[in-house]
């Protein structure tokens, strides 16, 4: 890869489009663009909302008004507020899975075709349980109807599209960064239609509607057909089918364009930029630790020899620009996969283990204002120990609670069902989870390699500084106990 004479130089007088704007990652990214590089020309922020107004409220009240933004506020003052409402940070009423991502404002949408250099596409549905009309029209066509705009727009340089390093299923192994071919799946065979996809779905939701189910009825209806249709093709849920999906249809139709596709692995806290420990939406990792840190887990379930991949999200940040100004102008379709399990491997042990250790010497504080005391957790090491262990703690007592509400004329009605409720919650994130939890694979990061040598070779000295993205750097043990755990118990669990 050839030298670049400066990245933060490459952004000045650039104007970016970016989708999925009030997303975790793209938040730091906005805030990265506006702290190195004032000059940037605009940017135009994406948002799902009726009209401007609305547009202009989310811009406000979910991106520029959170705590992230204050080390910008700090460096800039007063003039922060010109940077910010007359001339860079634009908020754009839209939807990406509508035609023209749902600009309506005809104005608006001509400026953003003659002026957008880079289109930047974070927006996704994220959630690994969603229904299949729903991620289909998100993850899937949405990235269509991007790359629809973007060939739209006249001085476009590059497309960058965040899908996610987990699209390769349950494979072991060294995943490398190829791209998907049209129709490939996970069981080796090349008889996926997307097209018949989207019609599948919509005769199933068309069903569901005559048959009068109630909404509730036909969401819980939706979310099965999507992973039945996933596990079909190979892939274990629905979140990773219909983005894998997506990257086929970008990258079929993609022409001569500049197309990257950035796959990065479980995004967690930052670690220095703009300061560290800043996270916002629940991952499984958080959600776990902090359970265990609230006296309510006693077991974490997975293999304790596996590799969890980690990769923070100021990294995956640095990684995205250094991939705009490497790639600019240069068509084709590159693959870069973001992670750690290749250069800084972090065994999944080490997570309960550091765990029990800052909960230990950080107690969490109960409702009754007491230390909430944690003992060592116990890892169930496969799913039978897992299913054994519900069975014996859980599942038995709740038939027996059963028993006892019949015999009393339904007088336990409401404490059995919120029981009930709760297990085959449990039961059903651990489906979900179960492909993470027990991974084999590893992603090869080549391309990331020579996009880090990049970085690093700028003729702009701070560069290197600018655009740290390296795993290998990361104390794993010192990130998770003095950043992420504190900054999860402070930014997610107030």
């Amino acid at each position: 890869m050839e030298q670049l004479s400066s990245i933060v130089g490459f952004l000045e007088n650039k104007t970016i489009l970016v989708t999925g704007s009030t997303g975790f990652v793209a938040k730091v990214f906005v805030e990265k663009i506006l702290r190195i590089q004032p000059k940037v020309k605009k940017l135009f922020l994406l948002l799902r909302a009726k009209d401007s107004a609305s547009a202009a409220t989310r811009l406000y009240d979910e991106i520029l008004g959170k705590e992230l933004f204050v080390v910008l506020k700090e460096k800039w003052g007063s003039d922060l507020s010109n940077l910010i409402t007359e001339r860079v940070t634009i908020p754009v009423a839209g939807d990406i899975s509508c035609e023209d991502l749902g600009v309506k404002d005809d104005q608006l949408r001509n400026e953003m075709w003659s002026e957008v250099d880079v289109v930047v596409n974070l927006a996704a549905t994220v959630n690994f349980d969603e229904r299949y009309d729903v991620a289909l029209a998100i993850n899937t066509m949405g990235p269509k109807h991007i790359l629809n705009f973007a060939k739209k727009c006249v001085n476009l340089k590059a497309l960058i599209h965040v899908s996610t390093a987990y699209v390769c299923g349950e494979k072991a192994g060294v995943m490398n960064e190829t791209p998907f071919k049209m129709g490939e799946t996970l069981n080796g065979t090349f008889d996926l239609d997307i097209d018949l996809e989207f019609k599948v779905m919509r005769e199933k939701l068309q069903q569901l509607k005559e048959d009068k189910l109630s909404e509730a009825a036909i969401t819980a209806a939706m979310k099965d057909f999507g992973n039945k249709r996933a596990q079909k093709f190979g892939w274990p849920n629905t979140y990773v089918f219909t983005k894998a999906m997506g990257e086929m249809l970008i990258g079929e139709s993609r022409g001569n364009m500049p197309l990257i596709i950035l796959r990065p692995t479980i995004v967690t806290s930052t670690i220095k930029e703009p300061f560290p420990g800043w996270i916002e939406g629940v991952r499984t990792i958080d959600s776990l630790a902090i359970a265990y840190g609230k006296g309510r887990m006693e077991c974490f379930l997975g293999d304790p020899n596996s590799t969890i991949d980690l990769i923070p999200a100021d990294m995956v940040v640095n990684s995205i620009i250094v991939v705009i100004a490497a790639n600019a102008d240069k068509p084709g379709e590159t693959v870069y996969q973001v992670g750690s399990s290749n250069r800084n491997p972090l065994k999944y042990s080490s997570i309960p283990l550091w765990g029990h250790i800052y909960f230990s010497e950080n107690p969490w504080t109960g409702r009754d204002g007491k230390a909430v005391i944690v003992g060592k957790i116990k890892i169930l090491d496969t799913m039978e120990s897992f299913h054994s262990y519900m069975s014996l703690r859980y599942i038995l007592p709740l038939k027996m609670l059963e028993l006892v509400n019949i015999v009393s004329c339904h007088y336990f009605d409401e404490f059995y069902t919120n029981a009930k409720r709760k297990i085959d919650v449990v039961m059903r994130l651990v489906q979900l989870y179960r492909p993470y939890l027990f991974f084999k694979a590893i992603f090869d990061d080549k391309n990331t390699g020579k996009l880090r040598a990049t970085a690093r070779n700028s003729m702009d000295s701070a560069d290197g500084f600018h655009f740290q993205f390296d795993p290998k750097s990361i104390d794993w043990e010192d990130y998770m106990m003095n950043v992420h755990f504190p900054g999860a118990v402070k930014h997610l669990f107030k």
